[in-house]
């Protein structure tokens, strides 16, 4: 290299000069290298890294088409052959709905052309929605630093939890005396046959479907579906507590041993966190507390770490949508501006408080708790809280407030989060009862034929409909009874029991003696679907829960007789060759099927009749919550826990 001579210098000062140069340059790019080292070795740069890879590693968001997702992601999702087949209907403005306790209980269909409540927000493309998409973005390395830091320790070796420390803490033992089996003889009958109904159910899932989400028992095939992401057997999943309790001992080593061997968590799919929350995280809970099976437990905390990155967002309040692989989040393209759903962020608590408890590890109750802390910040019309909610500015997106689907399972976990809590959450408490007044004040109606139904409110506007999944309310209000006010405890049971009463009318009015998906109270109709697209049937277990609590409740003999008349008519109209199937019409007896036989059928269905059949101390609700799909949890007595981990300690020292 030929360098020009500087004047006043000399040819041998400048040399030293560039001697110096390179060494310096040379330590330089050492530090440098020292740094960017540190800076992608060291386990506690995860922080650093965000700032140099964010922006540069982003996965794109891709979500699918509005009637994509109303189709695929809402809860108890219907058959997409039968959804497809009602577009003209749709296209007319009617309904069509889906399950969401969000997304089923439960997802209710998004309505269209019936206001901007109610009609799905445009593309992710929308102008509006812009601006949050960047934040929506998530890259494949942030969302694994959150994981790496969301725990101190290996959350699969846990040994914080003690099993037999919590079977000593429990009142009484899990499955009672002599299994539930109650003495009245007709009564046993009819639990024998509710039994025989599930083993039919599941011998046909395992011969046609095994492995596969769900079974489609006129084709003989299985279902996968793209709630899950990429997640299998969720069939297997729902029913490992049912077949436990019900005594099906070989079908129940089936399950277990498919779990232990073949169920695969390392999926890279868009799941619905609502979904896998309520079916295989609280179906997995529910098998370790009933058993005290290891396998359940480690499989279970590892699902639940793949969870946590839909929670960073700005609020703290999770979106919709996960990819169980890469940790990407958003929210469904159909809810409006990229909003989270109420009853979706609000059916997590039961489970993650849980999931606390087996790990030892805080993050997963300070994620609950956060979403309480938002909720109680931000103003609530008259009392109440409205459907949709952004993530990212923390405050409500449209007046909507339903107690079925996108609201229901919300209000269902905040009395039962106090009850979990040994009645010591008495923040959950005071938001229960506040928000039952609010409802009280503002949705709950009277027909005049004398019916007591829940509205739909919009802004202060009632749609004098109820959902099917609004039924479960009948329930949730009667154990919420003895612990409000002790002036008001007779009316919480009588209004449990009308909102009950009414649900069986909407039973009792059809021809099959199952009920619509939703029924209406006005242009003189009562407790009847009116529209061709609400009159479906898919095997929905809202009803027959609210039969089984108030059965708990008042030992009245009349809700035993609904359940049996609800058998009945299951068999006679939704049994088919091969399995079981939803309707799509239950106001005539020529019955066309959906050919889905959903898992929440034998989570929810089945179980809730068997235990309206059985004896009190068959999961005795002094001891057990069920959580929104009916998998039995635990209730969590810290005083007994923490005294006998004391205990323990002392005698070990």
């Amino acid at each position: 290299m030929v360098f020009r001579k500087l004047p006043g210098v000399s040819a041998s000062g400048m040399g030293l000069r560039l001697s110096q140069k390179f060494v310096f340059l040379l330590f330089l790019s050492g530090l440098v290298t020292l740094c960017f080292g540190a800076l992608f070795f060291l386990p506690d740069s995860v922080r650093l890294k965000r700032i140099f890879l964010s922006k540069t590693e982003t996965q794109p968001v891709t979500v699918g088409s509005e009637n994509d997702a109303n189709k695929e992601h809402l809860k108890r999702a219907k058959d997409p052959d039968y959804l497809r087949g009602m577009t003209s209907s749709s296209a007319k403005g009617e309904t069509t709905s889906t399950k969401l306790r969000p997304f089923t209980r439960k997802f209710s269909p998004v309505t269209r052309g019936a206001g901007t409540e109610d009609r799905p927000v445009g593309g992710r493309g929308d102008g509006a929605v812009a601006a949050e998409e960047h934040t929506i973005s998530r890259s494949r390395t942030e969302a694994a630093s959150e994981r790496s830091t969301s725990s101190n320790h290996d959350p699969i070796k846990s040994d914080t939890f003690s099993y037999n420390t919590f079977r000593k803490c429990l009142l009484k033992a899990p499955l009672g005396k002599d299994m539930g089996k109650p003495s009245d003889p007709e009564t046993a009958e009819r639990r024998d046959k509710v039994r025989e109904m599930m083993k039919f159910a599941w011998d046909n899932y395992k011969r046609y479907a095994w492995g596969k989400n769900e079974l489609r028992p006129l084709t003989r095939n299985g279902h996968v579906g793209n709630m899950f992401g990429g997640l299998r057997g969720a069939s297997i999943i729902d029913s490992l507590d049912t077949l436990y309790i019900m005594g099906l001992t070989e079908e129940y080593n089936d399950a277990k041993e498919w779990v232990q061997n073949s169920l695969e968590l390392n999926s890279n799919g868009e799941a619905s966190l609502f979904e896998v929350n309520i079916r295989y995280v609280g179906g997995l809970l529910s098998a370790f507390y009933l058993t005290g099976e290891e396998m359940f437990k480690r499989k279970v905390l590892e699902l639940g770490e793949k969870l946590l990155p839909a929670f960073n967002t700005p609020t703290g309040i999770p979106r919709g949508v996960i990819n169980l692989g890469s940790g990407t989040s958003w929210s469904w393209g159909w809810a409006s501006a990229g909003s989270s759903i109420l009853a979706e962020f609000g059916t997590l608590h039961l489970e993650f408080v849980h999931l606390t408890e087996l790990s030892g590890n805080p993050i997963y109750t300070e994620k609950v708790m956060n979403i309480r802390k938002v909720l109680n910040k931000i103003e609530k019309p008259h009392g109440l809280y409205p459907n949709f909610l952004s993530p990212v500015s923390g405050n409500w997106v449209q007046h909507h407030v339903s107690m079925g689907g996108l609201g229901d399972s919300f209000y269902e976990y905040l009395i039962k989060s106090y009850l979990m809590s040994d009645r010591t959450d008495q923040d959950a408490k005071k938001m229960y009862y506040s928000a039952l007044e609010a409802i009280e004040a503002n949705l709950v109606q009277k027909s005049p034929g004398g019916l007591t139904y829940m509205a739909e409110w919009r802004g202060g506007i009632l749609d004098h409909k109820m959902g099917h999944l609004a039924c479960f309310s009948g329930g949730m209000v009667g154990i919420s009874a003895d612990d409000g006010p002790p002036e008001k405890r007779q009316h919480f049971l009588d209004l449990a029991a009308e909102i009950t009463h009414t649900c069986h009318e909407s039973y009792d009015r059809s021809a099959t003696k199952l009920g619509p998906e939703a029924f209406r109270f006005d242009s003189g109709a009562e407790a009847m679907a009116t529209r061709l697209s609400d009159r479906y049937y898919i095997l929905r277990p809202e009803v027959v829960e609210s039969y089984m609590y108030m059965w708990r409740l008042t030992h009245d003999p009349k809700y035993r007789q609904w359940g049996w008349e609800a058998v009945e008519a299951l068999e006679q109209h939704c049994r088919v060759e091969s399995g079981f199937s939803g309707i799509r019409d239950v106001y005539t007896t020529t019955v066309g099927h959906d050919n889905m036989q959903q898992s929440f059928f034998l989570s929810e269905t089945l179980k809730y009749l068997y235990l309206l059949f059985s004896d009190d101390d068959l999961l005795s609700l002094d001891d057990w919550v069920f959580n929104t799909e009916a998998h039995p949890l635990p209730v969590v007595r810290s005083s007994c826990l923490q005294d006998d981990t004391a205990q323990h300690r002392t005698v070990a020292s």
